[in-house]
């Protein structure tokens, strides 16, 4: 990692940075870095994930990662960090972003500070980086990246569920191929709380290691699918994350609705909620059997009865 510092020419030959490994991540090693300059943030992805089952993925990634982040700034300036160097080994820096002044959007919702205000944001970024980057033939070109999206997404979350529940297998298989074979904008493929801070200035998305040329409707469901998930994580806050969910998919939708995409995402919600409790990277929050049940209950009765519109999974999660 110093090496790499030094010939990107962040760090200068005599200097022997402190540094500190952050958590939180499964796919990549991440550390705070003190340079003399100030502190910078350095990421290198791992060929095996930290979960209990093995998942296995393309360390070229990375460089997905920080072309994402550069693609996505441009189009919506500093909805991203900004990317310092890279190299072709796997590492790259980023400015580092003080979770004092952009706290961790997941934390936020852990006390209960459900936004709907800054989740209408969320969707208003996403869209504009889905709708600048739809059927533009140079970004499919830079992120023709199949391969590595089916390995860190379609086969751990929804093929492996379909192992799981081999009575809805082949609904989960139809997402996965479906997804696989729509290529209409650049997808960050990891919209999660969990990657995204409350930034001064709006969100700021973090770990687009998933980067993808392919179906934005994925990116609009993973984000929504979290925050149905929420709800069994903080009860007591259910009424404000619904609200959460109204205004992140309303204003996705008020600005980028390309032909069928409402009903993909809507379709894809339940595969990806059965994937958070069965699949290879279960939400590390939902512990208790009867929030499982519920969680399985509602993704398998929407697997068999496919919805069309948000409002139908809302209502469907609601009522249960």
């Amino acid at each position: 990692m110093l090496a790499f510092l030094r010939r990107a020419a962040l760090a200068a030959a005599d200097e022997a940075p402190a540094a500190v490994a952050l958590t939180g991540g499964v796919s990549s090693d991440i550390w705070r870095v003190e340079l003399r300059s100030g502190p910078v943030c350095v990421k290198r992805a791992l060929p095996r994930l930290r979960v209990a089952q093995l998942w296995e993925a393309p360390v070229e990634r990375n460089r997905y990662e920080w072309r994402w982040m550069q693609a996505a700034a441009r189009i919506v300036p500093g909805c991203a960090p900004r990317v310092l160097a890279h190299d072709d080994a796997g590492f790259f820096a980023m400015e580092f972003l003080d979770g004092a002044r952009y706290p961790l959007w997941k934390n936020e919702l852990r006390e209960g500070r459900a936004d709907a205000d800054f989740a209408r944001q969320v969707g208003e970024r996403l869209a504009c980086i889905h709708a600048a980057t739809a059927n533009d033939d140079g970004v499919a070109k830079q992120f023709a990246t199949d391969a590595s999206f089916h390995a860190i997404r379609l086969e751990p979350y929804l093929l492996a569920t379909a192992r799981a529940h081999p009575d809805v297998a082949v609904r989960l298989q139809a997402l996965a191929e479906r997804t696989a074979a729509t290529r209409i904008a650049l997808v960050h493929g990891d919209v999660s709380p969990k990657n995204i801070l409350v930034g001064p200035q709006g969100p700021v998305f973090l770990d687009a290691e998933c980067a993808w040329y392919g179906d934005p409707a994925f990116d609009l469901a993973f984000c929504l699918n979290h925050l149905l998930l929420k709800c069994c994580w903080v009860p007591q806050a259910q009424a404000r994350l619904l609200a959460c969910f109204d205004a992140l998919a309303t204003a996705y939708l008020d600005r980028h609705v390309p032909a069928g995409l409402e009903q993909r995402a809507a379709t894809l919600l339940p595969g990806l909620l059965l994937a958070r409790v069965d699949g290879k990277s279960p939400v590390e929050y939902l512990t208790d059997e009867t929030q499982k049940a519920r969680v399985r209950r509602v993704a398998r009765s929407l697997l068999v009865l496919p919805p069309s519109q948000f409002a139908e999974v809302r209502q469907a999660w609601q009522e249960s």
